[in-house]
């Protein structure tokens, strides 16, 4: 069974962590792994730097150029974890843009990701039903599980038909705007996470955009099977460096 799959099977709340491969310096990226893991992580988005992000706010944006300039690639993160599964166990999801992985070719990126144990992409920028016509059967064939993204905007025919085709989770974003752009969460966010949560789809839902500290975390979870953080630790690692990984974690459960 993937990797996600066994995690989402599990019965407590889970926390994920996004952060941008190749940042603050080229070689951080195993080394961020391995000590979010030890920090009792449950899911790590390795996001693969792209020079057009256009989902990602302020915060996450500056985080991918500086390891643009630092020499990451598509290729270098895929050197940097081919050993990494010698290290660490739990699901690992690359987070990118279409464009580096049509370059790189999807067959070749797909299978790459297959050899060194990554088990699912995001991809937003990657339209559900192109990928369903086109690409789904190459991801399925090395076992990749694609996360899609849905709004409050989403209609519930698009959630549905994204529900229909996916087999991981749901990876719900918590309101229209970039990362990193908001502050808690309102009456009407908590209405859009209840009103999905009824819906009763078969993938969980694991809830982005504005988790920041342990009362966001808590309240997105009430709703879902969890939440993902990537601004606020993006700033943590700005601001501290990769050795005080722990003590962030440990602030937010």
């Amino acid at each position: 069974m993937n990797r996600i799959n066994q995690k989402l099977q599990e019965t407590k709340k889970i926390l994920s962590i996004y952060f941008s491969a190749g940042y603050p310096n080229l070689n951080d990226t195993v080394q961020i792994i391995q000590d979010l893991e030890k920090s009792g992580i449950d899911m790590i988005e390795i996001g693969l730097p792209f020079s057009d992000p256009l989902a990602d706010g302020p915060t996450i944006q500056a985080s991918s150029t500086q390891a643009l300039h630092n020499g990451m690639t598509t290729q270098v993160l895929f050197d940097q974890l081919k050993d990494i599964r010698k290290t660490v166990a739990i699901p690992l999801v690359i987070m990118g843009y279409f464009n580096p992985m049509l370059q790189y070719g999807i067959e070749n990126f797909c299978q790459k990701c297959a050899e060194i144990g990554i088990d699912g992409l995001i991809i937003p920028d990657l339209p559900v039903d192109v990928y369903a016509d086109e690409y789904k059967a190459t991801f399925e064939k090395y076992g990749l599980k694609n996360i899609f993204l849905i709004t409050p905007q989403t209609s519930v025919e698009r959630i549905n038909f994204i529900d229909s085709v996916s087999d991981g989770f749901i990876y719900m974003v918590s309101s229209a705007s970039v990362t990193g752009s908001q502050t808690g969460f309102g009456s009407v966010q908590e209405a859009y996470f209840k009103r999905i949560a009824d819906m009763n789809l078969k993938n969980p839902q694991v809830i982005g955009f504005g988790i920041n500290n342990a009362e966001t975390f808590n309240q997105a979870t009430q709703f879902a099977k969890g939440a993902i953080i990537g601004s606020a630790f993006i700033t943590h690692l700005t601001e501290n460096g990769t050795g005080k990984i722990e003590e962030f974690i440990k602030a937010i459960r």
